[in-house]
């Protein structure tokens, strides 16, 4: 497959904001670092937590840092993304998710489930479901969570729960239905945007894995970037990658401002803003 033109001009190796990231390779500004650390400190206390922010902010690269983290030998992460599922199938999806062969009624599956956990907890590991895009659960697995973290009449923490989603899902289980499981949620996370700061040292870490510098943007236009994104990672990769493509077409060697407001024009989101 050959190399494209943009690409050549700027001399990258790779596309430079693709998301296509080794863990290896992922970048955290303190903010965020401090965050995969507080998640760390909540599971190994075997609390369950709820993780929040808006879209594109960066959750997903804070959960690819939790699961580097956490420690291997003590700790079974399960990560389950599909949360558009009634009870039953939820619980279909996790004994697969859990290597465990899957019953036909949703009692069995259940009981399946929470036998798992309990063995895990004789073996001294602590199982973590992860679930992600919890904003979409449906409500009557939503109603059911709490059941799944009371073990030996609530006297034993064998299972954390990890609660991510937009900012919706603390609305719906600040309700009275969902008090149960939202009193159990010890550790309440929030993922904010970057500051000006954290996008200059992420655009410039991009940049340099792709074999560029962070001369190829000009400093206001780095402002522009910044201030037109309002910091949310995944727009910041969009809009550098459009501004890019832009100055290559007009083989310009760096990106100025009418560049990024190009790429901004071009983008129906922001063109209507």
């Amino acid at each position: 497959m050959s190399t494209p033109a943009w690409l050549s001009h700027f001399g990258f190796r790779e596309p430079p904001f693709s998301k296509e990231i080794p863990d290896a390779d992922l970048w955290l500004p303190p903010s965020k670092a401090t965050l995969v650390s507080d998640l760390v400190d909540a599971l190994e206390e075997r609390a369950s937590v709820l993780l929040t922010g808006d879209p594109g902010v960066g959750k997903t690269c804070v959960l690819r840092a939790l699961k580097k983290r956490l420690p291997n030998a003590g700790f079974r992460l399960t990560y389950c993304h599909n949360a558009t599922l009634g009870r039953r199938d939820f619980y279909r999806q996790l004994c697969l998710a859990l290597g465990l062969t899957p019953s036909a009624t949703a009692a069995a599956l259940f009981y399946a489930i929470s036998s798992h956990v309990q063995d895990l907890g004789k073996d001294q590991v602590h199982p973590v479901f992860l679930l992600d895009e919890a904003h979409l659960l449906h409500l009557d697995t939503l109603d059911h969570l709490h059941i799944l973290l009371n073990y030996n009449w609530d006297s034993r923490a064998l299972l954390s729960l990890l609660l991510v989603g937009l900012p919706e899902l603390q609305d719906r289980l600040a309700l009275r239905r969902n008090r149960s499981l939202y009193s159990r949620l010890h550790h309440r996370f929030t993922v904010g945007p970057l500051t000006i700061a954290d996008t200059i040292a992420y655009v410039e870490l991009r940049l340099k894995q792709a074999g560029g510098t962070l001369d190829l943007v000009a400093p206001e236009a780095l402002a522009r970037l910044h201030e037109s994104t309002s910091g949310v990672l995944r727009e910041i990769d969009r809009i550098a990658g459009a501004a890019l493509r832009d100055a290559a077409r007009k083989k310009r060697r760096a990106i100025d401002c009418d560049a990024i407001d190009r790429a901004l024009q071009s983008d129906p989101a922001h063109a209507a803003a």
